[in-house]
């Protein structure tokens, strides 16, 4: 019983120790970007020394990957709390689509983390094949219900699929506008448009031979 305890306490410990590690990065990462960041850097802002971090993490890549699948992980819950009060396909869809929308919205630090926006620009560099894999696919799991309403209304899956992409696309493009201020210049609101856009192609799937009507 004594051991268990023991056992208990040190992983209390380890897992206090980590997610001090990932605050602390995150405002690094924030800060420099990922390729400014160091695990030196880092190591000073959580506390600790360079070589404490490789108890927990093998590299900053590794770090940069931990927090952004938390924040995936985070964008999920808020979508699948927005989908659970939808019944028709076509509000899972709306629901899906602009829970996304809104999360980043909320969370513009959590967007410049998944596309690498901090500090240095976008640059066309990953975080290793097997993490790339593993975060790409926790961010289509978060937007899978679009394409499974979009075939309950009669899309093909190719077709769903493609759907998907694109709502991701206009999503993506307006809350750069937004987030920037870019959107002032159009006099226009980023949510209605996104309002706007996920209601035609609502719309159009329920206009589809076969498809149900919303």
């Amino acid at each position: 019983m004594a051991a268990e305890r023991k056992i208990g306490r040190q992983k209390a410990v380890s897992d206090l120790k980590r997610e001090m590690i990932l605050d602390a990065a995150r405002k690094v990462f924030e800060a420099e970007g990922l390729d400014g960041a160091s695990l030196r850097a880092i190591a000073a802002a959580a506390g600790y020394t360079p070589a404490a971090l490789y108890f927990h993490f093998e590299s900053k890549e590794a770090i940069y990957a931990e927090v952004l699948r938390t924040s995936l992980a985070n964008l999920e819950q808020a979508v699948s709390r927005a989908v659970s009060r939808a019944r028709a396909p076509a509000d899972r869809l709306r629901a899906t689509a602009m829970a996304f929308f809104r999360y980043y919205c909320d969370n513009p630090r959590d967007l410049d983390l998944g596309f690498y926006l901090f500090r240095g620009g976008m640059k066309p560099h990953g975080l290793g094949k097997e993490r790339d894999s593993i975060l790409n696919a926790a961010l289509l799991s978060a937007m899978e219900p679009i394409a499974d309403a979009a075939q309950v209304l009669g899309a093909g899956r190719d077709e769903a699929k493609s759907l998907m992409a694109d709502i991701f696309a206009h999503a993506a493009g307006l809350l750069l506008l937004a987030h920037t201020g870019r959107i002032r210049m159009f006099g226009a609101s980023a949510l209605q448009l996104m309002e706007r856009f996920v209601e035609a192609k609502v719309a159009a799937l329920s206009e589809k031979p076969g498809g149900l009507r919303s």
